[in-house]
């Protein structure tokens, strides 16, 4: 993989000898769908015609069954039933369509060569993740300004590093225990072994993909937000971390991140700490009639 002495450029010293490291050792970022990157040119050259990007995603029927199973989301519950491409299209605009197009290609694009398991298990999780972000971007937008498709994006893409690097180093997954139920990554002991920080290396994925700034950021510092004076990142890490440790409470796991980052998330999120404990058993209820 060629180095884009650009994208080095946005990371600090430290994060471009490490990535510079990585890609010496043979590490490779996921290529864009063909399809994905059809549906991008067509609108970055301005193309309205529904029909015509309608058509572009129904090439590939894997798309277009994960698209349907995004959409049919609670957070698009007044805009439901979808029974067509199109109609997904006319109902929540062609951009955040092409947003949850990413998102789902994603996965496809990151093989497993080996340790099926812990893919599955990783995709899951992120599934998960990016579900719960819909709903509280959807709950929280007047007061956020973050919508569902970028929360759903970025929960997908907010741990892609790992199975970048459980492709690259094939004793990755059990050192780091990452096809276990709940596990939590320990940046430190990732360091330590591996010499890489997942975090940075979903940077680099989000920005070879060209998603958003913001969102990319949010991958970058998804445990750092207090670092970061862009608002829209933050309020986007406020929105996976919440969304993390629902996740987590969902299965009854510890998260050992959210009581240093749940104060930041309450107040980034518009949220009054007594209020915070209601809000979050309301969107868990929500997912969790999604899920039955």
């Amino acid at each position: 993989m060629a180095i884009d002495e650009a994208l080095l450029a946005t990371l600090s010293p430290d994060e471009s000898r490490s990535v510079r490291r990585l890609v010496e050792k043979g590490i490779k970022l996921p290529p864009r769908p063909h399809a994905v990157e059809e549906l991008r040119h067509l609108l970055t050259h301005g193309v309205t015609d529904l029909r015509v990007i309608a058509r572009s995603i129904s090439q590939d029927p894997g798309m277009v069954a994960a698209l349907f199973r995004v959409v049919r989301s609670a957070a698009y519950r007044r805009m439901h039933p979808f029974e067509s491409v199109e109609q997904i299209l006319q109902a929540i605009g062609t951009r955040q369509a092409c947003n949850i197009v990413q998102a789902v290609a994603l996965a496809a694009a990151i093989p497993s060569k080996h340790n099926a398991r812990a893919f599955e298990a990783f995709w899951a999780r992120s599934g998960a993740v990016g579900q719960i972000a819909m709903l509280v971007a959807e709950d929280r937008v007047s007061v956020c300004n973050i919508f569902p498709d970028q929360a759903y994006l970025a929960g997908i893409f907010h741990g892609c590093g790992v199975p970048v690097l459980m492709q690259r180093f094939p004793t990755y997954c059990k050192a780091m225990h990452a096809d276990e139920q709940g596990a939590w990554l320990d940046l430190a002991e990732e360091d330590k072994r591996f010499n890489a920080d997942h975090c940075v290396v979903g940077y680099l994925v989000g920005k070879y993909w060209k998603l958003p700034d913001f969102i990319c950021d949010a991958i970058r510092f998804q445990r750092d937000m207090d670092s970061l004076g862009n608002h829209a990142a933050r309020t986007m890490i406020a929105i996976l971390q919440l969304s993390i440790q629902l996740y987590y409470q969902n299965l009854s796991v510890d998260n050992p991140e959210w009581a240093r980052v749940r104060t930041s998330v309450a107040e980034e999120l518009g949220l009054h700490q007594d209020a915070l404990p209601e809000f979050m058993d309301e969107i868990l209820e929500r997912y969790q009639g999604e899920a039955r």
